[in-house]
């Protein structure tokens, strides 16, 4: 899953192609509540809100180049992902057929419409649409497009080397982490760039299959992933990203659900920036670790803000949302 410095910056050329640069900024306030230096990388700040887009660019250019015949994508998706590969496809001129779980959020669903894609309903959850999906490229002549990929995590990059030109060397990065490619991107960011920092994942106690996966060294699934994080919503993760958390992550952090409803009141009491809840789920974990980051310098993935207005509805008014 490795790639060179090259491979980053040419897949940093693609994706300025149609964005500048998110921004990454010290908040004081947020600062002070942690004890800490905390630099929020603002993934909310992309054309589809979320920092998935990139690898999506990444994925339909490598594509249209060297497989032309490929006419369009099928995937699935709760949310990002999905809207990512419609951004994406859009762009190319190619077809995009997302699959959604059974009462996926209408916002989302909306979303992905609104960038060009087609949506199909199926499973309980994201795993079963997830394979649901993986056998509907023959059907329909569409290029099945896995949620891990090393070009959607050489693009998903792109925003780690951001963090890090704009930002100096940091002492950890926390990172919400659904199906890996944000978390690996830091990883082979960081380490095309000769860094030390910590890499640190993020994900929920009711999803934690990709912690399991990370304390055994190989891939663990779960049963269910109930929680209403849904960009962690993981119970059955990619082994190569399993692989490469295993290689290059400090740690893998497991937060409740109470804490990343919290931590989402703590980012816009500070910031005033609107988080989706695994925008969130990364300070839960700083805030879980705080006081061994007491004067250091980190930095925070604040991954998305596409967060629905019932789930903020709930969260504003000091509860916990239930998925």
């Amino acid at each position: 899953m490795a790639f060179t410095l090259a491979d980053l910056d040419a897949a940093t050329a693609v994706v300025r192609r149609h964005f500048p640069a998110t921004t990454q900024l010290a908040w004081p306030l947020l600062g002070q509540e942690v004890g800490a230096q905390v630099w929020v990388k603002h993934e909310n700040q992309t054309p589809t809100g979320a920092f998935k887009v990139r690898g999506g660019l990444v994925y339909a250019d490598r594509a249209r180049r060297e497989r032309p015949q490929v006419r369009g994508f099928v995937s699935a998706t709760r949310g990002n992902h999905g809207q990512s590969l419609a951004y994406a496809g859009r762009a190319a001129g190619l077809r995009v057929v997302i699959v959604v779980p059974e009462g996926n959020s209408p916002d989302k669903n909306a979303a992905m419409e609104g960038f060009g894609a087609e949506l199909i309903v199926h499973g309980r959850d994201y795993q079963e649409a997830r394979e649901h999906a993986m056998g509907l490229g023959e059907d329909l002549g569409l290029e099945p497009v896995p949620p891990f990929h090393p070009d959607l995590v050489v693009g998903v990059a792109t925003y780690a080397k951001e963090l890090f030109d704009a930002a100096g060397a940091l002492d950890a990065v926390y990172v919400p982490v659904g199906m890996g490619s944000g978390i690996c991107g830091l990883i082979g960011a960081r380490d095309v760039l000769s860094l030390r920092t910590e890499i640190v994942g993020v994900v929920s106690d009711q999803a934690p299959a990709t912690a399991l996966s990370f304390q055994a060294a190989d891939v663990v699934t779960t049963a269910s992933a109930n929680t209403f994080v849904d960009g962690v919503a993981c119970r059955a993760p990619v082994a190569e990203a399993v692989e490469e958390m295993v290689r290059g992550a400090a740690r893998i952090v497991t937060v409740s659900e109470h804490a990343t409803a919290e931590a989402m009141r703590v980012l816009l009491r500070t910031t005033h920036q609107l988080p989706e809840p695994s925008g969130a789920i990364a300070l839960a974990g700083l805030l879980a670790e705080r006081e061994t980051v007491t004067g250091r310098r980190v930095g925070l993935v604040l991954s998305g803000g596409n967060c629905d207005a019932s789930i903020l509805a709930e969260v504003l008014a000091g509860r916990t949302p239930t998925p």
